[in-house]
């Protein structure tokens, strides 16, 4: 009686035929679908890299080109924000990590509480770019404004030159490039994470449902992939664009 009832606990959990419920018609195995998503995220992430590796080279060309215009420019960003947006990020791949942990034991609950302070985080550090980013175009450091104003106060920024160079229409020029590769930079990279926190969410509702299992948990591990990349951006970002020559 009892091989009678885990024959029949088992077929309910892999459907007919001993197939799993969520297995796809044209793979063989719930292994072969496992090993073909990883494969498609990491092509993905390749793509990803190659994305923006275009825009990390841009910017060490010209940082090269005009060291001392971007050792300028990096000295009006505000390090504390930077740094506290580093650990808020930090700290959402570990909440990330422990998500992915909690689907492989198959602990819904727990999953979809990490989810959320997953989202939770992302949140705080987008949150943390809006004051940046107001900041600047109060002090009228948008490249694309008609009234740019550099040098934005009245002392040279972070001693690297004086003021009257800072004030050279050339140098001036430099410094949008700069703050031109910062938006852009930083701009793609928020919009990763608002596409992958709307996933999160996706997700979240799902795992709260019940969606997940020890068997089937692949699309959590995928994401998890998705969303270290994006961190592990940002950790390049941090000091490409906050720390030039900062020791000055």
């Amino acid at each position: 009686m009892s091989n009678k009832v885990k024959s029949d606990e088992h077929s309910s959990a892999h459907g007919h035929g001993g197939r799993h419920p969520r297995l796809v018609h044209h793979f063989d195995s719930m292994e072969q679908q496992n090993e073909a998503g990883n494969f498609g995220m990491w092509w993905f992430l390749l793509t990803e890299i190659m994305f923006f590796g275009g825009m990390f080279t841009a910017y060490t060309v010209y940082r090269h080109m005009y060291f001392d215009a971007f050792a300028a420019a990096s000295g009006a960003l505000d390090i504390r924000w930077g740094a506290f947006n580093t650990v808020v990020l930090i700290t959402s791949s570990l909440t990330m990590a422990l998500g992915v942990y909690h689907a492989q034991m198959g602990n819904n609950k727990k999953l979809t509480m990490f989810l959320l302070l997953t989202v939770l985080l992302g949140g705080v550090f987008l949150g943390v770019k809006y004051i940046e980013y107001s900041a600047k175009f109060t002090e009228h450091i948008f490249p694309a404004a008609s009234n740019f104003q550099w040098p934005p106060y009245e002392k040279p920024v972070a001693g690297h030159a004086e003021t009257q160079q800072l004030a050279d229409p050339v140098f001036t020029g430099h410094v949008k490039i700069y703050f031109f590769l910062y938006f852009v930079l930083t701009g793609f990279h928020a919009t990763h994470m608002i596409i992958g926190m709307g996933i999160l969410l996706v997700l979240a509702w799902q795992s709260w449902k019940g969606k997940f299992s020890k068997e089937y948990h692949s699309y959590i591990e995928l994401f998890g992939l998705y969303w270290h990349f994006v961190d592990i951006v940002w950790i390049f970002l941090f000091p490409l664009l906050y720390l030039v020559d900062r020791h000055l």
